[in-house]
């Protein structure tokens, strides 16, 4: 079960003690906007309630990246718009079945069987408004604004801009409470993509995964990704070597091994 943070005024976040994950949710005066949607079927039909006690009004979804956790739950929310990066639903159409698979066994392994069933059971559902760089959402008396600042913890993150709330839903590119996962990123775009957050000048960020955060803790997130982007180039370059860059990484070894590896 998830509770519900309220960041700004109808700019809302819905934790989950699960992968310490964070959806949002963006009530303007016609519609609202369902910023990821969980990650497997259940999740999702308990966030579709959840949003149902806030609001009325009929909803669009907005995926911030293809990672299961952020886009499994979306056939709770279906038919409906479901807007993304152009390569979030190519991504989708590659990996979905092997993100489902990869998911469906871990949770089994690991014991918990029901939530491995409900991934196992998922049905993908891709994204039909498709983002290059940018779309602007009109939730009724509400701007919303779609960003993509290049590749960072995907190829294909999103970035969600309430200019009224000054309030953005940064998908995965800001992780708080853990370090960021670097599993398909980019490493040397990913410093670029955080200065394309603060440029925005919004005093609430919202991480794909813990609480709310200030432009300040971003500024912090954003100076330890450059040295890890440095760290990588001079691995590269043969000036230092893994051993020499996890020493010197503000990440544990695990994390800065899989960013190097990128």
């Amino acid at each position: 079960m998830g509770r519900w943070i309220e960041a700004a005024d109808g700019v809302l976040v819905r934790r989950y003690q699960e992968l310490d994950l964070s959806v949002g949710l963006v009530v303007g005066g016609e519609s609202c906007l369902v910023v990821d949607t969980g990650g497997d079927p259940g999740q999702g039909a308990e966030l579709a309630a959840a949003v149902r006690e806030v609001t009325p009004l009929p909803w669009q979804v907005v995926l911030t990246h293809s990672h299961f956790d952020h886009s499994f739950g979306t056939e709770a929310f279906a038919p409906c718009a479901v807007w993304a990066h152009r390569r979030c639903h190519a991504d989708l159409v590659a990996t979905g079945e092997q993100q489902r698979e990869k998911w469906a066994r871990s949770y089994r392994e690991r014991g918990e069987v029901e939530v491995g069933d409900r991934i196992a059971a998922v049905r993908l559902v891709l994204p039909d408004h498709l983002v290059d760089v940018r779309a602007e959402l009109d939730l009724g008396g509400r701007r919303v604004d779609l960003r993509y600042f290049g590749p960072a913890h995907s190829d294909h993150d999103l970035v969600v801009h309430v200019p009224d709330a000054g309030a953005v839903f940064a998908g995965d590119l800001v992780e708080h409470g853990a370090p960021p996962q670097f599993g398909d990123a980019f490493p040397q775009g990913w410093p670029a993509a955080l200065d394309g957050i603060l440029a925005l000048d919004a005093p609430i960020v919202l991480p794909g995964h813990g609480d709310p955060v200030d432009r300040d803790f971003v500024r912090d997130q954003r100076a330890e990704l450059a040295l890890v982007a440095e760290l990588c180039r001079e691995v590269a370059a043969g000036t230092l070597d893994a051993e020499q860059a996890v020493a010197r990484s503000p990440y544990p070894e695990e994390f800065t091994l899989a960013a190097l590896a990128r």
